[in-house]
């Protein structure tokens, strides 16, 4: 069986059912893997496909409210954000400024203004569900793919939760 979709072209299902697709996305001066993914493919409608191929045409806007979520939870010390801004200060020291776009005196959010968009992952099967649609995956070195923050979000483009891969 397959599924076919304006945006994503022909989504043939593997011999268990499920259906994926990856693409490399240009966003910002980078690449970003965007992967499309379901364990069934009876349990992905068209509006999901509609809602992922509208998420990867806006990623902009989707990494600005990403963004925006991990500054919300900076005034919270015990954040995944303030944990993980505070793990990189300590693990890279004084090299951290070499990762940071722009150095403005406030650390924590010239460290979210230099994290990288890496991936984003569409659970096509959680439209519409309480867990994760898209999750982002985030990080301030590309190398060290241990250390990332992921935003998850519902299929509406509000995000579920920050957290760290760990």
């Amino acid at each position: 069986m397959a599924i076919e979709h304006d945006f994503f072209g022909l989504l043939e299902s593997g011999p268990d059912g499920s259906i994926f697709w990856s693409e490399n996305v240009e966003f910002a001066d980078q690449s970003v893997t965007v992967d499309l993914t379901a364990p069934d493919q009876d349990d992905v409608s068209p509006a999901a496909l509609d809602v992922a191929a509208s998420l990867i045409s806006s990623l902009e806007t989707i990494d600005r409210i990403a963004r925006e979520a991990m500054v919300s939870q900076l005034s919270e010390r015990t954040s995944e954000v303030t944990e993980y801004i505070l793990q990189q200060q300590e693990m890279l020291g004084e090299e951290l400024e070499s990762f940071l776009v722009d150095v403005s005196g406030d650390t924590h959010i010239d460290v979210i203004r230099a994290l990288q968009l890496m991936s984003m992952t569409i659970l096509a099967d959680e439209h519409g569900g309480s867990d994760p649609f898209a999750v982002l995956e985030y990080a301030l070195d590309p190398d060290a793919t241990d250390d990332v923050l992921l935003v998850n979000m519902a299929s509406d483009g509000t995000v579920l939760s920050v957290t760290s891969a760990d």
